[in-house]
């Protein structure tokens, strides 16, 4: 064997393990393994996992915050705003620096798989050409996965189909579409349905950013589960943000729940961006920003997390962890009970790589050796720390590792030094 991690404890529950690596797949893991190894790593009772995913993320915008200037307001519109005045002075070197340093820090924090959407509006397909660099050259250490996305929307920007159409013949994964924002609901199901068509012709993917609004009357994600279920789509598309789904009177819910479960449409919640940018025109009490995540899960429909933004145009904030954004869905859905903290986990890690179709993915015997050692016991404790990744693996060569987060202290009162790792 290359490695063996010993004394190990897995998501599922499993403690005290061990996990055997040959030729960068997972060779064995059982209790005690009577192997030997070229490394042995004791996991000392904490948590190894496969790595954190990101299904929902803009990576050409990241870490683009204050270019041109500030969202002074912080709304969905004025980002919209300030990106369309940002497009014309972007720089293709720009634009891969900036992201092959978030994905940096996504390593550093066992983030190795990102779904981005990328901006095909733009009729000089920058970003697109940047992305494609990008996803080149981290291929080694990173799965990226791109999705071509008409910002200004499908039918309301004259050129966005065509280049959507020349984005996918380059190389880009997805087809992706925002219907809630044409100009009116008749354009915003007619660009579902041309996506939709498009994408069963070329046996493609789709992730649509889907009624990412406080008005109940976005419907879209209907449109879009009839589609799928009518082209056979089922497992291949997604609706991203669904943040009209918490505005819904329940009747239409009930109703519009099963749908999307017949039509093999998952859903993909943001829980730092839908919590901050939806709400905005509500005095008190103020909507949660957020779709239904325990409602979608107990009828049985897949539901992930994603970043969405980091440093850009639409939020000053974050930093690539997973953790943090599982935390935020977990207080915003109220997903406090203990089973759905760790389906918190999971829409961090197993959900959105099924929704990416990530071959290999997983903790099991013939696995990519893809593994994150945390400085937790257990996924809920994972969440609760924002644990320390004490190391992260790829194909079972370890790229990114942080000492246990530790405090040492010196208290009047209380002789000598206390030394503990902070939280446990």
């Amino acid at each position: 064997m290359d490695v063996v991690i010993r004394n190990a404890n897995l998501a599922d529950g499993r403690s005290g393990v061990d996990i055997a690596i040959a030729q960068g797949r997972i060779a064995a893991i059982a209790p005690a393994l009577a192997v030997t190894a070229g490394r042995e790593i004791d996991a000392c009772g904490d948590l190894v996992s496969a790595p954190f995913v990101d299904a929902h993320f803009h990576m050409d915008a990241t870490l683009s915050y204050g270019l041109p200037r500030v969202n002074a307001s912080g709304t969905l519109l004025e980002g919209i705003a300030l990106w369309g005045e940002l497009k014309p002075e972007l720089s293709q070197q720009a634009l891969v620096e900036r992201a092959l340093q978030y994905c940096d820090w996504a390593v550093a924090r066992g983030l190795l798989a990102i779904r981005s959407h990328v901006d095909v509006c733009d009729d000089r397909l920058l970003a697109v050409e940047a992305l494609l660099e990008v996803k080149r050259r981290v291929a080694p250490y990173l799965d990226l996965q791109l999705v071509a996305f008409p910002q200004d929307g499908l039918l309301r920007s004259p050129t966005a189909f065509a280049n959507l159409q020349r984005a996918i013949a380059m190389g880009v994964d997805v087809v992706g579409g925002i219907p809630h924002f044409e100009r009116t609901m008749a354009d915003g199901a007619e660009s579902v349905r041309l996506l939709c068509e498009f994408a069963a012709e070329q046996g493609l993917r789709v992730d649509m950013h889907c009624d990412e609004s406080d008005d109940p009357l976005s419907r879209h994600i209907e449109t879009l589960a009839y589609h799928s279920n009518r082209l056979g789509l089922h497992g291949r598309v997604t609706g991203s943000h669904l943040t009209s789904m918490h505005s819904m009177d329940n009747y239409y819910v009930s109703k519009l729940l099963p749908l999307i479960r017949e039509g093999g449409v998952a859903a993909i919640a943001n829980p730092l961006i839908n919590i901050t940018l939806q709400g905005r025109h509500d005095t008190y009490p103020k909507r949660r920003g957020m779709t239904r995540v325990p409602e979608m899960l107990a009828a049985g429909i897949d539901v992930a997390f994603g970043h969405d933004c980091v440093m850009d145009p639409w939020y000053s904030l974050g930093s690539g962890d997973m953790l943090e954004v599982a935390h935020m869905g977990l207080h915003v859905a109220q997903m406090t009970g203990q089973d759905a903290m760790r389906a918190c986990y999971t829409a961090v890690t197993d959900t959105p790589a099924r929704i990416l179709g990530l071959d290999g993915y997983g903790v099991a015997v013939g696995c990519h050796a893809d593994l994150v050692l945390l400085d937790a016991a257990d996924p809920v404790e994972a969440i609760r720390l924002r644990a320390a990744r004490r190391l992260v693996m790829r194909r079972g060569v370890i790229v990114a590792e942080s000492p246990p987060a530790h405090a040492s202290l010196h208290l009047p009162g209380r002789p000598g030094c206390v030394d503990f790792r902070l939280g446990r």
